[in-house]
């Protein structure tokens, strides 16, 4: 929600005629917004406070179709946005020391003016309108946004973009839109989605998410393994009373069943107190963290390494149902085998020293 779901460039950098192309592109059936836009980098400065920083050119208009910021606005107001007053994320006020009294930030731009001196940078002050705080670490430290025709003029792009950021209705078939608009712009645009953008993280995380649920698995068969171990010295303990159950007429049929509805009942009973108390676990993490913050008196899941203002969580009931599906059926299979030895105990063994 804070980039765009595709995004379109040219080989030249620049882009003319933009708002008759977002009008083209808009009318494909699956873009919801084309917002054209100005990203530039720049240092901003506060007295002796500076730090890099991404500026992106906006409409104020276009803001709207940005909920991630124009709904997380955690000081001042959107009223304030516009040439003169830009929107900074809170982390980054945070470093720059800016608060309400001291609320003007020097944008610096290493793209300068060539005179006869040398190449001189372009510098201009901006009153601080608003802080956002999207939730991602790595934004709020570094991003402004500056309304598009100040940016226009502060990058020297007059009537000029250099980016198009598109927000499609299904995100995850953001590939096969990226292509089909590739081939209506035709040759000389760079049409990529967020999936290509993000390529690298993502194959880390699809590479985690199998090491996980192989860890987990492995987790589980250990809990098999208990019960197996467990059932088969159930067998032992019990071997009179089976004796005694088929001596009375009782059928291996008959023991085979007993056994397995016993480890049937733990497997059960197991899968459905832990499924609890990991569906609770994953909805209160966050309270959790800051508990177990506040107890240790330590940072736990630091935003400065992991990116995120606070620790996500997102259950997906077909993830739960694998989960659960896979335990219970780990949980027969571990049963089996006792059961079966149970079913084929000799009486006669059992009552030998009787």
């Amino acid at each position: 929600g804070f980039n765009g779901d595709i995004t379109i460039k040219t080989y030249s950098g620049y882009i003319d005629d933009y708002d008759n192309l977002s009008v083209k592109i808009k009318a494909h059936p699956d873009v919801i917004s084309a917002i054209p836009m100005i990203e530039g980098q720049v240092m901003a400065n506060n007295g002796n406070h500076a730090s890099g920083a991404l500026v992106k050119g906006i409409r104020i208009s276009d803001l709207k179709y940005k909920p991630l910021v124009a709904g997380n606005i955690t000081m001042g107001d959107l009223e304030g946005f516009d040439d003169e007053h830009i929107l900074i994320g809170y982390q980054l006020a945070q470093n720059l020391r800016i608060n309400k009294y001291q609320n003007k930030v020097t944008l610096l731009s290493p793209k300068g003016s060539y005179t006869a001196i040398g190449m001189i940078p372009r510098i201009k002050v901006f009153e601080v309108a608003a802080y956002f705080q999207s939730g991602m670490y790595a934004y709020d430290e570094a991003t402004i946004f500056m309304s598009l025709e100040m940016a226009q003029i502060y990058f020297k792009l007059k009537d000029k973009v250099n980016i198009i950021e598109l927000m499609v209705n299904n995100p995850e078939n953001s590939d096969l839109i990226a292509k089909e608009l590739s081939s209506m712009l035709g040759d000389g645009y760079l049409v990529s989605d967020w999936k290509t953008t993000n390529e690298g993280y993502f194959n880390v995380l699809k590479t985690e998410r199998v090491v996980m649920f192989i860890i987990l698995t492995l987790i589980i068969l250990v809990a098999a393994f208990n019960i197996i171990s467990s059932l088969i010295m159930l067998v032992k303990d019990k071997s009179k009373d089976i004796a005694i159950l088929r001596t009375m007429g009782a059928s291996p049929k008959s023991i085979l069943k007993i056994f397995l509805i016993c480890g049937l009942s733990v497997g059960i009973i197991g899968t459905l107190v832990g499924a609890i108390a990991g569906i609770s676990f994953a909805a209160n993490i966050e309270s959790i963290r800051q508990a177990l913050q506040t107890l240790s008196g330590s940072v736990i899941f630091d935003p400065i390494i992991y990116y995120l203002s606070a620790l996500p969580s997102d259950l997906q009931v077909s993830d739960v149902v694998k989960i659960i599906l896979l335990s219970i059926t780990l949980s027969v299979l571990a049963t089996i085998y006792p059961a079966y030895k149970a079913s084929k105990q000799s009486p006669i063994e059992g009552l030998r020293y009787e």
